[in-house]
């Protein structure tokens, strides 16, 4: 086997685990692995590009948002149009400017550490005691406010869907 060809296979193998630790979360790890697999091809390659395009989306999930923009710029003169194009796009969407969010757009996740009844957590095998909010009292219903009279809508209702049959069986006569 020549050079030429463990740098391929190399690729091949650095850039699989590097996609299949990306989708599985794993963003430090994916980084390394497309960091190898970028490193064993030529930098003008389409192969070589399209690593890198995962690179810049491995370092922004990693939190590694400098990296990611200078090489997302880099790829927006890549020579293949692509590559450069989809560089483009991407650097449009990661420049883009953060908009504000109003708060009541947001919702907060309560601190289940914080709360003051204790349950065991279940399925886990462990006695282990966490907090959790109490729920509000349920107030209980006044049933002599319920509405209980027959309002006849189901025998209007299902009279209309008898016209809508005997209307489809006499067209399909």
């Amino acid at each position: 086997m020549d050079l030429q060809q463990q740098k391929q296979q190399q690729f091949n193998q650095n850039y699989q685990a590097g996609l299949t630790a990306f989708e599985q979360g794993k963003y430090r790890l994916s980084v390394q692995y497309l960091e190898q697999a970028t490193e064993a091809l030529a930098p003008g390659t389409r192969l070589s590009g399209e690593a890198r395009m995962w690179l810049v989306s491995a370092y922004q999930a990693s939190g590694r948002q400098q990296e990611g923009l200078s090489l997302c710029r880099q790829l927006t003169k890549h020579p293949h149009p692509q590559i450069r194009k989809q560089a483009q796009r991407l650097l449009y969407i990661l420049e883009a400017p953060r908009l504000n969010r109003p708060k009541e757009w947001m919702t907060e996740i309560p601190d289940l550490g914080k709360a003051p009844e204790t349950v065991k957590y279940l399925g886990s095998g462990s006695s282990q005691k966490r907090s959790i909010p109490s729920s509000p009292a349920i107030k209980p219903v006044d049933l002599t406010q319920v509405n209980d009279k027959d309002n006849k809508f189901i025998w209007v209702a299902l009279f209309g869907a008898l016209l809508i049959v005997g209307g489809l069986i006499f067209q399909a006569l």
